[in-house]
């Protein structure tokens, strides 16, 4: 049976009282013209623009006096978009006029299967018109039309959203849950409850409101060490404000917790250096690294098996590398780099140093043996570039923030010891794949039924127990498959989006495999890095210097933005982490000068 017709239900034989009777859901509720200032005759009132994309125009128009523009440009295709409160289980028509080269009309939140019409060519006005049936609990749907990239500007007008009247919105309830996170000096996570029909939450800081977000996380910044301040948040949609959460009160730190492993500049260039092998872009000796470089990483330290946890880290040998510089004079490099303020880490697994310390015995291993080349070469900290099939969480394992599986937790533990041993000043960072943190939105481990990819999202509990002693995360944002954004929407690598979108979900926060009580919460924006590749052939997933600039503009000043609309903006981002500095230096430095050029503020 096709359960999008309405079913007519016929009670012969009852004439006494009606005779023939037809109960059907048009029945319930009457269709009405839903879409808010269709015609465009308010202006934009009602509709939202990627970008600043739309105007509205006096000519061409379809009916009435005013009709809208919109430009794509870049990598921005020009949205104009409008919510709108339905019923669930209803069918909608949504029809529009546009003129111009491919230009689309859809809905997206049906709760069933999205859709969308478009046309490829109308020099005149041409009519666009679909139809979708609502999902049992849907009740809005987001309606809007687009052009293409690099397209001229198109008019759309007389836009309609056709169907059964939504319920009024309902105020939101008031959130519970509300959680502060370990504090800096400076800094205080919050964390609650997602509340049902929330729009977005306000955050108040004793009386006064100081933040607006739409995740239920925040990070409260530009605080004064040791001294307690008392929080609460609110709930907000349409209809209004819900009442305050409880209260919950936090005690800033004395110093020194914002920023683990010392001084970095507000703006950091990371790279790795092909230290112990040759992969085509040649050898490069530590004293020739660029100044450009504030973070080095020795690539890489490989265990002797597995399962073993024993990490070993030499020089490549003259045979493969013939200009390798003495072992001397490499660890001499390391201190001259060092006084110049630059940090020089040793990077755990690449792609081939598969690492699983599946027993206490590999943990302690791994431990000492780290440590010893900490050591040995006068390193300031670790990378971890865990890869493949080094983490991974067991059946049942489904809450990143209390893991069982054993690879995890004793990489969580020797890490934590490893920054007992050394200190305040011990920089740790971190390389994991977007497979292993971002698909975490979607998919957690094998999942609470078994059958999915345990490793899914397996970075995710060891960035969170280490939040408070990590310096420094960079996802690779290459080498990957398409991943879907907090905007629901699948995105992909080589341009601006992609970072866009990946480094929002780390910056906001998200709801780990979509369990609003399981919220990975934001990480403060100078643990933040982009991960991307120096040139072509360094990776899957190169990106220009301009898309890498749009990127930074977007996430640090709100420009440039293109279609993804991030969920704040953070000046304070840290900056780029590249593979590789080889690769960059055999590229004639493309990337590092681009970094070096930029203007941050």
């Amino acid at each position: 049976m096709d359960r999008t017709r309405p079913l007519t239900l016929l009670l012969a034989g009852s004439l006494a009282a009606g005779g023939l009777l037809a109960l059907t859901p048009a029945a319930q509720a009457a269709d009405t013209e839903l879409a808010r200032n269709g015609g465009f005759e308010a202006g934009l009132d009602g509709w939202s623009c990627t970008a600043g994309s739309g105007a509205v125009v006096p000519s061409p128009v379809h009916g009435g006096t005013k009709a809208l523009q919109a430009t794509p440009a870049g990598s921005d295709n020009a949205k104009c978009s409008q919510t709108v409160t339905v019923k669930p289980n209803s069918t909608y028509t949504l029809s529009g006029w546009v003129r111009g080269s491919y230009v689309y009309l859809g809905a997206s939140g049906t709760g069933t299967t999205d859709v969308s019409t478009w046309t490829g060519s109308a020099p005149d006005w041409q009519k666009l018109s679909t139809t979708f049936t609502t999902g049992a609990s849907t009740t809005s749907v987001t309606i809007y039309t687009h052009g293409w990239y690099g397209t001229p500007a198109y008019q759309a007008d007389d836009l309609s959203l056709y169907g059964p009247g939504g319920d009024p919105v309902q105020l939101p309830a008031a959130p519970t849950g509300l959680t502060a996170g370990s504090p800096t000096s400076t800094t205080v996570p919050l964390t609650w409850t997602a509340v049902s029909g929330a729009t977005s939450y306000h955050v108040y800081q004793g009386s006064t409101r100081i933040q607006t977000v739409t995740a239920p996380s925040a990070t409260v910044s530009g605080l004064t060490a040791s001294t307690p301040y008392t929080f609460q948040v609110t709930a907000v949609n349409s209809a209004g404000e819900s009442p305050k959460s409880a209260a919950v009160t936090a005690t800033t730190t004395s110093g020194g917790g914002g920023n683990p492993g010392g001084s970095l500049p507000a703006h950091a260039l990371v790279g790795y250096l092909h230290a112990s092998f040759a992969n085509g872009s040649g050898y490069t000796r530590m004293a020739d690294v660029p100044d450009s470089w504030d973070v080095i990483n020795l690539a890489f330290g490989e265990p002797t098996s597995v399962t073993s946890g024993d990490i070993r880290f030499t020089l490549c040998p003259a045979t493969e590398c013939p200009n390798v510089e003495s072992l001397a004079d490499f660890k001499a490099a390391i201190k001259a780099k060092q006084a110049a303020g630059k940090k020089v880490l040793i990077s755990i697994g690449g792609q081939n140093g598969q690492v699983q310390l599946a027993t206490t015995a590999a943990r302690d291993t791994f431990v000492s043996s780290v440590s010893k080349i900490i050591d040995e070469y006068g390193l300031d900290g670790l990378d971890i570039d865990f890869e493949g099939h080094s983490l991974s969480l067991q059946t049942g394992d489904t809450d990143f923030r209390n893991p069982t599986s054993p690879v995890v937790v004793n990489l969580i533990q020797a890490v934590k010891t490893l920054k007992a041993k050394y200190g305040a000043r011990f920089v740790l960072t971190m390389a994991p794949e977007t497979f292993f943190v971002q698909l975490g939105y979607q998919y957690y481990g094998s999942g609470p039924w078994g059958g999915q990819d345990p490793r899914a999202g397996a970075y995710l509990p060891v960035i969170h127990a280490l939040r408070d002693d990590l310096t420094l995360l960079h996802v690779q944002d290459y080498n990957s498959g398409s991943i879907m954004g907090l905007d629901n929407q699948y995105h992909s690598m080589g341009g601006a989006d992609f970072h866009i979108a990946m480094t929002d979900m780390l910056l906001t926060g998200f709801p780990v495999a979509g369990n609003t009580d399981r919220f990975f919460p934001a990480l403060r924006p100078e643990q933040v890095a982009i991960g991307l590749p120096a040139s072509t052939q360094a990776g899957n997933g190169h990106t220009t210097p301009a898309e890498v600039n749009k990127a930074l503009d977007c996430l640090t000043r709100k420009t440039n933005c293109g279609t993804y609309q991030t969920h704040g903006t953070w000046p304070a981002l840290r900056g780029l982490m590249t593979w590789s500095i080889n690769w960059d230096r055999y590229n004639q430095g493309e990337f590092s000068k681009n970094f070096d050029a930029y203007t941050w503020n």
